[in-house]
């Protein structure tokens, strides 16, 4: 999450709330996210961190946003919450945090989601590419890999959304 958190802001987004172990942090004009990355590598936790409401987790989830990443823990989105979520898109950066019924739910709604099966896979993908060049003793350049990992999801993205247009699925 840390890291979808700052490539967001790195493009301009407003990151206006994110948790960890110790609970989530909000603020309706934005938060500096390395800031916030450095507080955490500094003391451990969100907690304390200035300028911002202290949020639970389960809050946070139901905050209005335009995006909302799910990321770290299974089942964050279920039917008791999905009526509550206030987004515009739901990005799964975990494995299986949206439920079964919630994702019924957010399909009624009209909100789409980005499956984790796409969303979460640029570790392993990025994994494969290691795989590639040590078979090759091949050296690629961080730019070179996020060039190649940025093609392959795009690709992969492109064609979910196409399939999920022409066969009228979430």
């Amino acid at each position: 999450g840390g890291v979808a958190a700052q490539e967001l802001a790195d493009r301009g987004a407003s990151v206006i709330a994110v948790s960890d172990i110790s609970g989530g942090i909000y603020s309706p004009t934005g938060i500096d996210v390395a800031s916030a990355h450095e507080w955490v590598a500094e003391r451990g936790s969100l907690a304390d961190f200035p300028n911002c409401e202290r949020v639970t987790n389960a809050e946070l989830l139901e905050l209005p946003n335009d995006i909302l990443v799910l990321a770290a823990l299974e089942d964050q989105l279920t039917a008791e919450n999905a009526p509550r979520i206030d987004t515009k898109l739901v990005a799964e950066g975990a494995n299986g945090p949206t439920d079964n019924d919630a994702d019924a739910i957010l399909v009624e709604r009209g909100i789409p989601v980005l499956p984790d099966v796409l969303t979460n896979a640029g570790g392993v993908t990025v994994s494969y590419f290691e795989w590639v060049q040590d078979l090759g003793r091949l050296f690629w350049t961080r730019d070179e890999i996020r060039a190649r990992l940025a093609e392959k999801l795009g690709d992969a993205f492109d064609r979910v959304w196409r399939l999920a247009e022409k066969k009228g699925i979430s």
